[in-house]
């Protein structure tokens, strides 16, 4: 069993809640627009992480984080990308690669919305786990964490870290 700790939209924002809540999980998944080079490393520090580059970010960030990232956890086939769109509408190119080769479980960001849901027709659980950062329109700061056992994905916490401005 793993303990995964989700979040994206930092744009270079620390908050020491993030150790608090991360530092229980196995590892860090963090879907773009990280804004520095240091808060990978602090987030680093907790916990080994997964990171994928956001359009915000700059060149140090894209050189050491890919666009996507095909991974398995446990028995659980995911992939990890900062613009997804969402169920429905997802964003262009993301539908046929979502098709082509199916994750049980879909990760991005970019929104700045929270937003789990069931994708009936391409049997996946989507998550954006909204923006734990400051910059952007989003209201409250939030972070996502679950559970991979085997096949299973489980116990999954919203976590508000508080208002955004």
């Amino acid at each position: 069993m793993k303990k995964i700790g989700i979040l994206s939209d930092t744009h270079g924002y620390w908050d020491d809640r993030y150790a608090q809540y991360f530092s229980a999980c196995d590892e860090i998944w963090h879907a773009g627009d990280i804004g520095s080079l240091e808060l990978l490393n602090r987030l680093e520090a907790i916990r080994p992480v997964r990171a994928v580059h956001g359009n915000a970010d700059g060149y140090p960030i894209r050189l050491s984080c890919p666009k996507d990232l095909l991974f398995n956890v446990e028995e659980v086939y995911v992939r990890l990308t900062h613009i997804g769109g969402y169920p429905g509408h997802y964003a262009p190119g993301v539908r046929r690669e979502l098709l082509a080769d199916p994750p049980q479980l879909f990760v991005c960001g970019h929104s700045h919305i929270l937003k789990v849901q069931y994708d009936q027709n391409l049997k996946l659980l989507y998550v954006n786990p909204g923006a734990a950062g400051k910059q952007g329109f989003h209201q409250v700061r939030t972070l996502i964490r679950l559970q991979i056992d085997k096949a299973n994905i489980s116990d999954l916490e919203v976590i508000e870290l508080g208002i955004s401005g």
